[in-house]
C-alpha cells in the first residue's frame, strides 16, 4: 500500500469512527456531540479541502473539493451535523477508492521496478568475475549470468544455447529458447544453462527501462474525455456557486418558502449538483485499462491513444516481421555461372547485413567459407556493393536489370510469393536466391477480427508484387501495396488518414518510422527498432498482433464504460436536483445519492482491471466487451 493510499484509508477510517461516536453521543443526549461530528469532518475532509484551496490560490480554478467543503459547512450551519459529517465520510471514501484505482494501475510499474536487477557479474579483461552495479555496465562489457539468475541488462548471448523466462516483459509463461547471437533482455530470468553475454545497451536504454518510462508516461497523460471534463469542471463549479444563492433568494422571496427551508434546499443543491461522479467518470477507468494492457504486454503512451483506438476505421500493416514471421527461409538457389567464388561472395556480403533475408541466406550457406577482407557498402533501399579482385559485386535489387534472359524464371519465383535476391558480377547476373516468409500463426484471425469490426485492412511492403500477393491472400487482407519505399508508405498513410480520420500503422523497422509518426495511431512491434518505438503511440512488447486485437477490444470497452459513467452521473444529478425542487429530497438522501453514484462510477471503471471476457467464437467479435481472439490464441 502506497503512502497516499494508506493516508486516504486512515482518514476515511477515523472519519467513520468519529461519525459513529458522534451519532452515539447524539442519541445519548450528550450536549457536546457536535464536536465529534466536526472532528469527523476535519479528519475526512482536510486533504481534499487543502488541495482545493491550493488549486484556487495557485491556479485560480475551482473544483468539487471546495463544493463539498462548503456543503459540509452549510449543513452544520443549519444544525445538520450528522449529515455534514456523513457527506464528508462518503466523499472521503470515494476519494480513497479513486486513490486505490490510481495506485492499482501504478502497481504494474512497481512490480517491474522490483524485478529490475541492480547487480551484475562483470567479466574483466583478465577473466576475473566482479560484482558491480548494473548502472556501471557499459556497451561491449562481458557479463556472466548464472542459472536461475536475472539477466541484468540487454545484450547478446555469446557462448551456448539456454532458455529464458521473459514473462516480465512479454507476459508469456513459456521460457524462450535462445541461441548464440540472440538478444537477451534485462529483467528476464535465465532458466537454462549459465552463459556469457555482451552488453548492447546501458541500463537506462534497456527494453525494461523503456517499458517503465512508457507506462509512467501513459498514466500521467489524461485521455481526451478526462481532459475535457477537467476543463469544464471549473466552469461547472462556478455555475453551482452562483445557482445556490440564487435558489435560496428566489424560493424565499418569489415562491414564498421559509428562509430556513430555502437555505436547507440550497445546501442540498450544493451537494447534489456537485459533479463528483462526472469528474470520476474517465480517469479511474482509463488508468485501469492502461494497467490491463500493460499486464498483457501492450504499452499505451497515453490514455488519448487508447481512447482513440476505439474509433479506428482503417489499419495498415508492414509485412515482414509484422504480418509474417520475419524469418524467411531459402527455397531456391540458382547459380547462373560456373564460378566457385559466387557462393563465397554471396555469404561474405550478406554477413555485413542484419536483414532477416540475409540471416536466412547465411543459415542456408552456413558451411560455406567467407572472405574476411571485404569492404562492403550498403546502398539504402537497394542492397550491398563491394569491389573484390578487380570486379564489382552487387547484391540486392540493383544487381538485376529488367529484360534479363532469366526473367521468366524470376517471374515464376515471384508469382509463387517468393522474394528474389540477385547477385551480379560486373553487372552480369550470376546467382538468384528465392526465399519465402510465411505469415505468423494467428495473423489470419487478427485480420478477420478487424474486418468484422468494419475496419479497412491494408498491407504495405517494400517486397515484390508476388510476395505481397501471396501474404495478402494467405491472411485475407483487404488491400495491399507492393514495392513501397518509406516515402510512399508515408504518403499512403496520410491519404488514408484524410479519408478515414482515425487510422493506424503497424510496423517495426526504421523504414516504417515516418509512416508510424504520420498515422493517427502508430503501433510498433516491441522487437523492432528503437526509432519505431520512439515515434509510435502503442508498443506491442512481443511481435504478437493478437495483442493488438485485444487492445482494440479493451479500447471499445473503455469507451463504453466512460459513456455509461457520464450518462449515469448526469442522470443522477438531474434526478436529485428535480427531487430537491419538489421538496422531496432530504439532505441525507442527497448525500447518499450523490456520493453513492460517485462510488458506483469508480467501481465501474475498476472493472477494466479484469481481463476481458474470453469467447472462442470469432463471430462474436462485435461484442467488444469480449475478445474472441485472445481466447483463440490461448486455445492454440
Amino acid at each position: 500500500m502506497s503512502k497516499e493510499e494508506k493516508q486516504a484509508f486512515l482518514s476515511t477510517l477515523f472519519c467513520l469512527l468519529l461519525l459513529i461516536a458522534g451519532k452515539t453521543a447524539e442519541l445519548m443526549n450528550f450536549p457536546y456531540y457536535p464536536i465529534l461530528f466536526v472532528g469527523a469532518i476535519i479528519s475526512g475532509g482536510w486533504k481534499q479541502t487543502s488541495e482545493g484551496l491550493q488549486e484556487l490560490w495557485q491556479e485560480r480554478t475551482l473544483n468539487v473539493d471546495l463544493l463539498m467543503a462548503l456543503a459540509a459547512i452549510g449543513a452544520c450551519l443549519i444544525g445538520n451535523w450528522f449529515e455534514g459529517a456523513m457527506l464528508t465520510f462518503i466523499f472521503c471514501l470515494s476519494g480513497a477508492l479513486e486513490e486505490y484505482a490510481t495506485n492499482k494501475s501504478t502497481k504494474e510499474i512497481t512490480a517491474l521496478m522490483n524485478l529490475s536487477p541492480t547487480k551484475a557479474v562483470r567479466i574483466s579483461e583478465s577473466g576475473e568475475q566482479v560484482e558491480v552495479d548494473v548502472s556501471e555496465l557499459q556497451v561491449d562489457d562481458l557479463v556472466f549470468v548464472a542459472k536461475g539468475s536475472a539477466v541484468p541488462i540487454d545484450g547478446i548471448l555469446l557462448d551456448h544455447s539456454t532458455s529464458i523466462d521473459e514473462a516480465a516483459i512479454s507476459g508469456e509463461s513459456v521460457p524462450v529458447e535462445k541461441e548464440p547471437k540472440d538478444d537477451v533482455f534485462g529483467g528476464t530470468i535465465n532458466t537454462g544453462n549459465a552463459f556469457k553475454m555482451q552488453v548492447t545497451k546501458t541500463s537506462d536504454q534497456t527494453l525494461f527501462a523503456q517499458i517503465i518510462k512508457l507506462v509512467e508516461h501513459a498514466q500521467s497523460e489524461q485521455s481526451e474525455t478526462a481532459s475535457f471534463i477537467e476543463k469544464i469542471e471549473n466552469v461547472y463549479v462556478k455555475v453551482v456557486l452562483v445557482a445556490v444563492p440564487l435558489m435560496i433568494l428566489l424560493t424565499h422571496f418569489v415562491i414564498g418558502w421559509s428562509f430556513e427551508e430555502s437555505f436547507y434546499r440550497g445546501m442540498v443543491l450544493l451537494v447534489v449538483a456537485s459533479p463528483c461522479a462526472l469528474v470520476a467518470s474517465a480517469t479511474p477507468a482509463t488508468l485501469s485499462a492502461i494497467s490491463n494492457g500493460a499486464k498483457k504486454g501492450v504499452l499505451f503512451k497515453s490514455g488519448k491513444e487508447l481512447e482513440r483506438l476505439a474509433d479506428l476505421k482503417a489499419i495498415a500493416f508492414d509485412k515482414t516481421g509484422t504480418l509474417t514471421r520475419g524469418k524467411p527461409r531459402v527455397t531456391d538457389y540458382k547459380q547462373l555461372v560456373e564460378d566457385p567464388m559466387i557462393p563465397k561472395m554471396l555469404v561474405s556480403m550478406e554477413a555485413y547485413s542484419t536483414h532477416p533475408l540475409a540471416l536466412a541466406i547465411l543459415q542456408f550457406f552456413h558451411e560455406e567459407e567467407r572472405f574476411t577482407d571485404l569492404r562492403v557498402e550498403e546502398k539504402a533501399g537497394t542492397g550491398l556493393e563491394t569491389v573484390y579482385g578487380g570486379h564489382t559485386w552487387k547484391l540486392g535489387k540493383h544487381a538485376y536489370q529488367e529484360g534479363d534472359a532469366k526473367e521468366i524464371m524470376i517471374d515464376h519465383l515471384r508469382a509463387n510469393g517468393k522474394t528474389v535476391i540477385f547477385l551480379s558480377k560486373d553487372d552480369q547476373l550470376v546467382a538468384i536466391v528465392g526465399l519465402i516468409d510465411l505469415p505468423k500463426t494467428g495473423t489470419e484471425d487478427v485480420i478477420r477480427y478487424f474486418k468484422e469490426q468494419n475496419i479497412h485492412t491494408t498491407m504495405l511492403t517494400g517486397d515484390n508484387e508476388g510476395s505481397a500477393a501471396f501474404v495478402a491472400e494467405a491472411t485475407g487482407i483487404d488491400d495491399y501495396h507492393a514495392n513501397c519505399l518509406p516515402a510512399e508508405k508515408t504518403e499512403f498513410i496520410q491519404q488514408q488518414k484524410d479519408q478515414y480520420g482515425v487510422n493506424a500503422m503497424v510496423g517495426d523497422g526504421i523504414n516504417d518510422a515516418p509512416a508510424l509518426a504520420t498515422a493517427a495511431i502508430g503501433v510498433a512491434m516491441g522487437q523492432g527498432t528503437d526509432v519505431a518505438m520512439d515515434v509510435s503511440d502503442i508498443v506491442l512488447i512481443k511481435n504478437d498482433l493478437e495483442k493488438l486485437a485485444y487492445s482494440h477490444c479493451l479500447a471499445k470497452k473503455l469507451k463504453r464504460v466512460v459513456k455509461q459513467n457520464i450518462a449515469f452521473s448526469l442522470s443522477v444529478i438531474a434526478l436529485l436536483i428535480i427531487s430537491n425542487f419538489t421538496q422531496f429530497l432530504s439532505l441525507p438522501l442527497g448525500v447518499i445519492g450523490h456520493e453513492g453514484s460517485t462510488i458506483l462510477v469508480i467501481f465501474n471503471g475498476l472493472r477494466l482491471l479484469l481481463p476481458l471476457k474470453e469467447v472462442v467464437s470469432s463471430d462474436r467479435a462485435q461484442n467488444c466487451g469480449d475478445c474472441p481472439l485472445y481466447q483463440s490464441s490461448q486455445q492454440h
